[in-house]
Parts: C-alpha cells; structure tokens; sequence
C-alpha cells in the first residue's frame, strides 16, 4: 500500500494498514512536513515506516527535550503544529518540560509517544511509565490509543484539539502491538467533535467596549500572544485598531511582534522589567483593553495596586483565562481576529468617535514617561554591556530576514527590550514556564521552517548549555543557526536577586569551569568567534553573519550589571527602579517570596 498525499484522499476513504503506517500517513494528510524526533525500542515501527516514505521530513535531536523545544519553535515561527516522536518511558518523560512549557504559553504541538504494548500496560514493563498520567497535567489533551481501528481519528482529533480554541499541546500513546496490528485508516474530515470552541464574541459586550472606547480619557491597549496565535489577520486588525484610535499600546513579553516596534504609539514591553512608560501608562489609565493577555503575576505586580482607577475590558478564546487573576468588566470570550473585526464594524459604524482632547492630553503625559529614556546605561569602553552587545546585533540584522529566539534570564528581558520586532511569529522565547534550554533547539525548529531566514538565539552561557548538544543535530542537517551568548560567567538573574534580596550572599549563581566556547563550536565541527572589546563587537558580529554555518557566539560581557528597570516583587507598577538604582532593602519580606 504505498502512501497517499492529502490531495487524493477522498477518493479513498478507508483502507486497511498497520498502526505505524497510520501514524505517518495521518501526519501527511495533515500537512506535516517535518517531526522531530529521537527512535526508541517501543516506536521502531513508525521509524520503520519514516524511512519508507519522502513526504516527511526527520529531524534526529540529541534530546527529547530538545524534540519538543524544536516543534514548539517550528510552531512559533511557522504558525502550524509542531510535532515530535519520542519512545516510551524516558523518551516520554524527558518531553514533560517542553510540553508544560508549550502548555504556558499556548503553542500548538503534538508529542506522539510509543508505549509499551497493551497487554504489559501495569506489569512494569521495561521503559515503561504511565505517559498518559504524568502528562495530564501539562497537556491540553491526552490520548492512549488501545485499538488500531481508533488510531487514525484519534490521530485527526489531536490536531483538531492542539489548534483549535487556545492552542496548545497534545500528547498520543500509541502502544507497539497497536502500531503492529492492522486496521482501517480514515481519513481526515469536517470535525465532529465535541471541542468547538466558541469564535464569535458575544455582541452586547462588543457594543459595551465600543461604548467604553469613545468615552476613554486615559485608553491603553494591553496585547499579548494570543494576537499572534490567532493568526496575522488579528495582528493587522490591531494594527488597524491602534492607528485609527491613536490608543496607546503595550504588550507582555510573549506579544511582541504583534505591533509593530516602529509604530508611533508603541510604549515598549510592559510588565517587571517593562519600559517605565508603559507600566505607568497601565497604573494610571481608565481604560485597559486586553487582548489575548493572562494577566500574568509578572505583569500584574501587587494584584491589589495593580491599575486601579481603570475599567478593563479582556477579550481571550480561552473563557477560564477570563477573571481568572483580574476581574474583567467587559469579558468578551472569542478569537482575537473575530472579536477585534467586530470592534472595528461597530465603532466605524458609530462614527469612529473618541474623546480626541483628553486622549492627547493623556500623550502629553506618556511623552513626559518617555522622556525619562529608561533603557538608558553607563557605556564603558573596557567591557561589552549587555546591552550594547543586543544594540549593536539590533543595528546589523534588522534588515535581515530575522527570527530571534532566547533562552531565559537577564539576557531574554536585555534581548525584549533592546531589539524591535515589526512583525508577529519573529521572536521565540519561553515566556510562561521560563525554561533554560529552551532557546537552542527552537533555533532549530525555527530554521527547519524557515530555511533561508537568519535565524539568531540570544542566550546565557549557562542556559546554553543546558541543551548544548544540539549543536550536533544544527550540524548533522547543516542549518545555519547563529547562537548568541552574553557570557557573563554568572547565572545573571539569579545573581540580580541574591542582590536583591539575600545580602549579596552569591550562593552558587557563577559558572565555574566554563568550556572554551570556541574550541566546543570546532570539536562540533562549527565555526567559533569570542568578543571582548566593544571596539571588535561589529566586526566580530558580521563575521557570525556572513559565516554560511552554524555560529558559536561567545560575547565576553560585563559581569555584574542588573537588568533595569524592574519592578520590585510586592510593588506597585508605580513604584519602578531604573538604572543606577540602589538595591539595598528594595524588596521586603512579603515581596520575596513572590520572586
């Protein structure tokens, strides 16, 4: 029986195949181009059928972990499903961080795992481990396939699940002797699942936000990644709303891209380390207006102090993420695109009217915020700042077609504040779980879907290394990843908050025994560069672009700088420190434990 494309699959309903045949063949008429993945005993008969098909593409990882972290940068960047395979037991257990992380952040993933077979299901069978149990709770849906027959609509659903609504992840246990045994394929069709999330906004609030939009004195739009999930469409409606407003707009660390960074009222990322103006703009305003944001305890600060003057309007798909945190006074439960298309008819057919006087008044006070230039530093001609090094590679690859991915620590928030994204799907980063690790294997997800593109991760010496391995895998399918290491010898974020909070009692927060990077990028078979004058810093940066390979960065920077501004952990969004701040004594008891 040879393989079908999704183009002729009507003619042929059903036929018979093996479950392992059933994977694949579900995955090609799915539109799957590439799975990430790493065979294992309990999976060998899909692995046997990849090798027999040309339709799809494997990426062999080092890790599982870095399977999963690849198919959700693939998923970012591409907007399509990630998906990745992994055998059972560790293979299984090893995808648990990747998919939490995909779980936070709502990207659309599918892990398909082999389990062992059924009838050694509860005996402790070698690498065996209940998969669907320990990943209830960091999937969005979970499946353990116990007969063939079921297998391909257990197949078309998980995909139907993982995009539809809220995206996110979805796991699929597919024991061996069900991969082995025959059954009838179906294939894909008009859902008929009991998931149908609801798309259109409910119109009485519509009008009601509306309403709220004209009469606004101190407006702000407040974005986040549920405008990029939603699709471009819904990144151009906010577009179109913003500029037919004049509203300003900030977004949490997951909306970047969303608005563009060049666009005039743009007031930067908000949040603990968001821009002054955008975290006073959110404290003072009247009117919030959140589109496809979690109020997450990041942005939030002191629940009780956060924006308290204003009236906040939430328009979310996922009706759980809806006074949740924050009460909502307006709740719109949809799609981001359908509810903001809706907003946009019925305001125009109001007359587009706004309170222009108080709204340019309310700039009048935003541009006094601006004026302070909170991302200002000291410069210093000795050593690289942070900053300067994120700067300088803005400078040099903006007009580049440009995908950034990051670990987690100082360097992420450095990398948020200092480049500039004009367009949704161009910045990977871990937002809501925070996983080190995270930000190499994306790099090669992100590359695999986009091959041409450059694609750059900015990353701390100790994240790296955390999945550094899969520099064998960006070497093995020659992708051309640029990795970009702020190297301050320190576990920075760490180091800032035992300055912070515990003395400067730097417990453990410096990495000892670093490897030459240089020398690991070449025992790799990469191309190695290292830094440390900021006189070097433009040469050595167009020396990593102009390298057609992989690229192992190593930016020597200053070691001790803190990441500014920030809000203090139990403060108000009013109550920011900016560079040069003392950090004695700034975060009191209460504050600490909520680091």
């Amino acid at each position: 029986m040879q393989y079908t494309t999704a183009k002729s699959e009507h003619a042929d309903m059903t036929r018979q195949m093996t479950g392992a045949k059933m994977v694949v063949q579900a995955l090609i008429d799915q539109g799957v181009d590439t799975v990430f993945g790493y065979p294992g005993g309990a999976v060998l008969p899909i692995y046997d059928e990849i090798f027999q098909q040309n339709s799809i593409k494997h990426i062999l990882v080092r890790h599982e972990q870095g399977a999963v972290h690849a198919a959700e940068g693939y998923a970012r960047a591409t907007g399509k499903p990630g998906v990745c395979l992994v055998t059972s037991g560790p293979g299984a257990t090893n995808a648990v961080t990747g998919l939490t992380d995909a779980l936070m952040d709502s990207i659309p993933i599918i892990v398909l795992t082999g389990q062992v077979p059924t009838f050694m299901i509860g005996s402790d069978a070698f690498q065996e481990a209940d998969t669907v149990g320990i990943t209830r709770p960091c999937t969005k849906h979970n499946w353990l396939v116990k007969e063939t027959d079921r297998l391909s609509e257990i197949m078309h659903e998980a995909f139907h699940v993982c995009t539809s609504g809220r995206p996110g992840p979805v796991l699929v246990d597919i024991p061996k002797d069900v991969q082995f045994a025959t059954g009838e394929y179906q294939s894909p069709k008009p859902s008929t699942s009991h998931y149908q999330p609801q798309v259109k906004g409910d119109m009485d609030e519509i009008k009601e936000l509306v309403a709220a939009i004209e009469s606004a004195k101190r407006p702000v739009f407040y974005t986040g990644g549920g405008v990029i999930n939603s699709g471009p469409a819904a990144s151009q409606l906010l577009r179109e709303l913003v500029e037919a407003t004049g509203f300003p707009i900030t977004s949490t660390l997951m909306g970047l891209g969303a608005y563009a960074a060049s666009g005039k009222h743009w007031l930067g990322m908000l949040g603990m380390h968001g821009t002054y103006e955008a975290n006073m703009t959110m404290h003072d305003c009247d009117l919030m207006i959140n589109i496809g944001a979690r109020f997450d305890d990041r942005i939030t600060g002191r629940i009780d102090a956060f924006s308290p003057k204003s009236k906040k309007a939430h328009i979310d798909i996922d009706p759980s993420s809806i006074n949740k945190v924050i009460k909502a006074d307006i709740p719109i439960v949809g799609d981001v695109g359908h509810v903001l298309e809706d907003v946009l008819k019925v305001w125009k057919s109001r007359g587009r009217k706004t309170d222009a006087g108080s709204v340019s008044q309310w700039w009048t006070q935003i541009e006094e915020w601006k004026a302070i230039n909170c991302l200002k530093y000291k410069q210093s001609s000795q050593t690289i700042k942070p900053q300067y090094a994120l700067q300088r590679l803005e400078a040099l690859t903006k007009d580049h077609d440009r995908y950034i991915c990051t670990e987690v620590g100082q360097h992420q928030m450095w990398a948020a504040q200092y480049l500039n994204f004009e367009d949704p799907n161009r910045w990977m980063t871990s937002g809501g779980l925070g996983t080190m690790g995270y930000g190499f294997p994306a790099s090669i997800g992100v590359q695999m879907g986009h091959p041409e593109a450059l694609v750059i991760n900015v990353a701390g010496e100790a994240s790296w290394l955390m999945n550094m391995q899969e520099l064998g895998t960006a070497m093995q399918f020659n992708l051309p990843v640029k990795q970009f290491i702020l190297n301050n010898e320190r576990l920075g974020m760490v180091r800032q908050w035992q300055e912070l909070l515990h003395g400067e009692r730097y417990s453990h927060s410096w990495s000892e025994s670093l490897p030459d990077f240089v020398k690991l990028a070449e025992a790799f078979g990469a191309k190695g560069i290292i830094c440390s004058d900021p006189a070097d810093l433009d040469d050595a940066i167009m020396e990593m672009l102009n390298h057609d390979g992989p690229v192992l960065f190593d930016c020597l920077v200053e070691k001790h700088e803190n990441c500014f501004p920030m809000i203090p952990s139990g403060k108000a969004h009013n109550e920011m420190l900016l560079g040069e701040a003392d950090t004695q004594g700034v975060i009191d008891a209460k504050g600490s434990v909520l680091v």
